[in-house]
């Protein structure tokens, strides 16, 4: 009960700005939304998912432009977004059309519209767990250099793709070419290669169109991977029937959310504890 207490005493304690409670208000239209999809597929069959997805991506990419904005201010966190949507674009039309970095691969008409061949939903999901990541790398103790920043960045984001190619590649959003042979069910091993050379490329990019990491409030940004990792390990495990990635996306994901969790929970503690310290990040 004592720990109950100090959560909910924590929780009271967090001042939020507005751009920071307005993300968390579209965290819970988002998770809604994204609870509503294996009803919308009950009842409406396949044909709603494109719908269904579509919206709970813009709505999750912007509370994490909101959450940006926080830390960063309005103009550079538009200026990092811009930067990250339109190397993710290009990233994956090069990829779709040569078949590097991902191996090769293409997308259906599923989702629309699309420039290239390349749905304009694609680059923007890029933003929907970049800055959580870009968040807890920066508060590894260990991710001081830009260098273990990017390092640590494309691992806690590919974390994800564990959850998401399997799931897509089921819906037919898109389709890997060649799958034969040893994959990791059913997903080439080139396309995790893929997403941690992409994601480190748009973080040092990011980087230098002027993210400050260490500005993102870090709370928001985990509330966004935490929530993510429970829908995704639910959805996966008990309505789209993939067990087998809904567990490995369930520990990969699991292992740096806890530990970001474990260091917030002991910065509020110390500041607890200490009243005159610094404030840890919020």
């Amino acid at each position: 009960m004592s720990a109950l207490r100090q959560g909910l005493a924590w929780l009271r304690g967090l001042r939020l700005s507005r751009l920071e409670r307005a993300a968390y208000a579209l965290v819970v239209v988002w998770a809604l939304a994204m609870i509503s999809v294996p009803i919308q597929r009950w009842t409406l069959g396949d044909s709603a998912l494109p719908f269904g997805v579509t919206l709970g991506a813009l709505l999750q990419a912007a509370a994490a432009v909101l959450v940006l904005a926080a830390g960063l201010g309005a103009r550079r966190a538009l200026i990092v977004a811009a930067v990250t949507v339109v190397a993710a674009w290009v990233i994956e039309f090069i990829g779709s059309s040569t078949g590097f970095p991902f191996g090769p691969y293409h997308y259906t008409d599923k989702l629309q519209p699309q420039i290239g061949g390349v749905p304009l939903l694609v680059p923007v999901a890029w933003m929907m767990l970049m800055p959580s990541a870009w968040a807890l790398a920066a508060l590894l103790p260990r991710c001081r250099s830009r260098a273990a920043f990017v390092l640590a960045s494309m691992l806690i984001f590919t974390a994800w793709d564990l959850f998401l190619d399997p799931q897509m590649v089921g819906w037919g959003f898109w389709q890997f070419d060649h799958t034969t042979g040893f994959t990791y069910f059913g997903i080439p091993w080139t396309n995790y290669g893929g997403w941690l050379l992409s994601s480190a490329a748009i973080s040092a990019l990011a980087l230098v169109a002027g993210l400050r990491p260490e500005r993102i409030p870090v709370v928001p940004a985990l509330v966004i991977y935490a929530v993510v990792w429970f829908l995704q390990t639910v959805g996966l495990v008990v309505f789209w029937g993939l067990p087998g990635p809904g567990i490995v996306g369930t520990i990969a994901m699991g292992i740096p959310m806890v530990l970001a969790a474990r260091r917030v929970w002991a910065g509020r503690s110390r500041d607890a504890a200490q009243p005159g310290a610094p404030p840890a990040r919020g």
